[in-house]
């Protein structure tokens, strides 16, 4: 079954529809207009890059998988599997995200897992085989969901960055709690993952970074990959 995804039309249409909801979106997309779309290739390479960025800066992570990349020739299931948790920890992985990366690319070359199958499937349904594996949890599934596959009613709960973007843009005493922010993000149903979409400040968009915060903030779905150097304070998906 073909799912939504987030395209150029869709993406238009989505901030449309939220500048309508929500007048302090409306004023975002009047000063800063629709934002180009920022993705990554499904797979297994996008997944073992964001098990990289628990926790860590997106500087950092970036680094460290292309240090990964540089000594397997290619991050594949096979290259990974073959080499195992202690080569992995010797490129710099922890411990913990060492053994991660293993049981993601035994599972897939196991076929216990089918990611192209994951990817035709509802998001509930895609979800709940994600997240039996280790080290996938609710946000790292839902950034593969938002930049990979490109859904278009995703949340990542517990996600600093995008709580600070919505402080921004409400101009909030303090950063939104959890529950707070599901409740903004109920009001952008189904377009929730339009606000971070862009991903401003990692690829170098030309714009303040307060002024990436509030885009993220203000049409959902994320951006995420390659050169910013903030932290983006992701859980650790234990």
């Amino acid at each position: 079954m073909q799912q939504k995804t987030i395209t150029d039309e869709t993406l238009k249409m989505g901030v449309d529809v939220l500048a309508e909801k929500d007048p302090d979106l409306y004023e975002v997309r009047a000063r800063l207009g629709y934002p180009p779309i920022w993705t990554r290739e499904p797979g297994f390479a996008s997944l073992i890059h964001i098990i990289l960025e628990q926790q860590v800066s997106l500087k950092a992570a970036a680094t460290m998988f292309q240090r990964l990349a540089s000594h397997l020739g290619s991050v594949t299931p096979e290259l990974v599997q073959r080499a195992g948790e202690p080569e992995l920890r010797r490129v710099g992985l922890t411990r913990q995200k060492s053994r991660y990366c293993v049981e993601l690319a035994n599972r897939i070359t196991d076929g216990k897992l089918d990611l192209a199958q994951v990817e035709k499937l509802d998001d509930v349904q895609g979800r709940s085989h994600l997240l039996e594996v280790p080290g996938l949890g609710p946000w790292t599934v839902d950034i593969y969901y938002m930049m990979a596959l490109r859904r278009p009613d995703v949340w990542p709960q517990g996600d600093l960055a995008l709580a600070s973007a919505i402080q921004d843009i409400k101009n909030l005493d303090a950063r939104p709690t959890k529950e707070e922010q599901l409740a903004f993000a109920e009001q952008w149903a189904p377009w929730r993952a339009l606000p971070d979409v862009r991903g401003c400040t990692r690829l170098g968009w030309p714009w303040a970074n307060r002024l990436c915060k509030l885009v993220r903030a203000a049409f959902s779905l994320a951006g995420r990959t390659a050169r910013g150097a903030t932290t983006r304070g992701n859980p650790s998906d234990q």
